[in-house]
């Protein structure tokens, strides 16, 4: 009898960050595609790390995470949103953000469940809520600010929403959170059962003098939310894939639940050399005026070209529409751009189950300032039509 498979993704095909870093290849591009810095990560990190694995920390740590670890994050987040979360119920070490995202979808959407998610979209988001048996309840961010459409939302929630998923600072929108968003989130939620999932790994990359407003901050919304953060974006460490979900320990227990046969545990020495690397907050408060500067960088020499530079209030992103050069789909963009002028990007569109299609692309400016001039160089070949 021939094999026969049944797929639990099959509209899933491969993801256009691997498509476009091929292309990247391919032509020899400059790639501001895909999400990582192309520079080093502190030396000290690295140094402490080492010296963790030297001190014999190389078997299975706790499955909840390092408790020194724990402890740091616990401490970090009450100094910077007051909130205080117990290190031993309320935080979990995870293998990097996405992990966080999938294990508490798994393990707090139900089949039957409806899960809303804001488009443009990660795009792990979706497959996650798939793959929980739930359904993903698509609403379009507001264009061209990529900010949330409340009366949308509210008029989406009933008693099958289970869950809501944002992501602030938000990627790809680069749009974020303001208080009296947090303020309106509440109050769509307030007596209901929904559960909410903040993804904030982009939490210290907020411009322009706002503050990163984190759920943990909002009180009433820490009592039902997951907050997730990334060590791998905020300490350019992106292949070393450890992340965080904080929550009360209610929520908590369903998500070690699950994650204890996701993954068990996460990366021992590597938790333990993050632990001490935590405790100079230095670390983490000088890297919105690092990011500042090279979004200025990025934005300066998209100037110089035909792209229409739009908003970008947080992440390591930066969106540009290209209308005024051609009037193809994004994705056929995206690989022309490749292919002509030798800089990689990533279309909008493919943050949208349906395909949207502003005519958008994604810089990323997490890079050493020579990769981006050398974008720039390219990029001014651009001619408008």
């Amino acid at each position: 009898m021939p094999l026969s498979l049944r797929s639990k993704l099959p509209a899933t095909g491969t993801s256009i960050f691997s498509v476009m870093s091929a292309l990247a290849m391919q032509h020899g591009a400059v790639n501001l595609g895909q999400g990582f810095p192309d520079y080093p990560i502190d030396p000290a990190l690295i140094d402490l790390v080492t010296a963790a694995m030297r001190a014999g920390h190389n078997q299975y740590p706790l499955s909840a995470g390092v408790m020194a670890l724990r402890e740091a994050i616990a401490e970090k987040v009450a100094r910077l949103y007051g909130r205080a979360y117990d290190p031993e119920h309320e935080v979990t070490v995870t293998t990097g953000a996405t992990q966080a995202i999938y294990t508490s979808i798994q393990a707090l959407a139900h089949p039957g469940d409806e899960v809303i998610v804001f488009e443009p979209a990660y795009d792990s988001y979706v497959p996650a809520i798939r793959l929980a048996g739930a359904t993903p309840v698509a609403l379009p961010l507001t264009f061209p600010d990529y900010r949330i459409d409340w009366p949308a939302l509210r008029a989406a929630v009933n008693p099958r929403t289970r869950m809501i998923l944002v992501n602030t600072p938000n990627n790809p929108g680069t749009s974020v959170l303001s208080a009296d968003d947090l303020d309106t989130l509440t109050a769509v939620t307030r007596g209901t059962p929904i559960v909410i999932v903040s993804d904030e790994v982009y939490e210290h990359m907020v411009f322009d003098g706002a503050r990163h407003e984190s759920l943990a901050r909002h009180g009433e919304l820490a009592e039902r939310s997951v907050v997730i953060g990334s060590f791998g974006k905020t300490f350019h460490a992106t292949g070393w894939k450890v992340g965080y979900a904080l929550a009360p320990g209610a929520i908590t227990a369903e998500i070690r639940r699950v994650h204890q046969f996701t993954v068990f545990t996460v990366n021992g020495a590597v938790q333990h050399g993050l632990a001490e690397f935590l405790k100079d907050p230095s670390r983490y408060e000088s890297l919105p005026s690092f990011f500042a500067a090279k979004r200025t960088l990025m934005r300066s020499l998209l100037a110089a070209t035909p792209l229409d530079v739009l908003p970008c209030g947080g992440s390591y992103f930066q969106l540009a529409r290209y209308e005024r050069i051609g009037d193809e789909p994004a994705a056929d963009f995206a690989q022309r751009l490749v292919r002509e002028i030798g800089v990689a990007t990533i279309p909008l569109s493919a943050f949208y189950q349906d395909g949207t299609d502003h005519r958008v692309i994604r810089f990323c400016f997490a890079k050493r300032d020579e990769t981006l001039l050398a974008a720039g160089e390219r990029l001014a070949r651009l001619r408008a039509s």
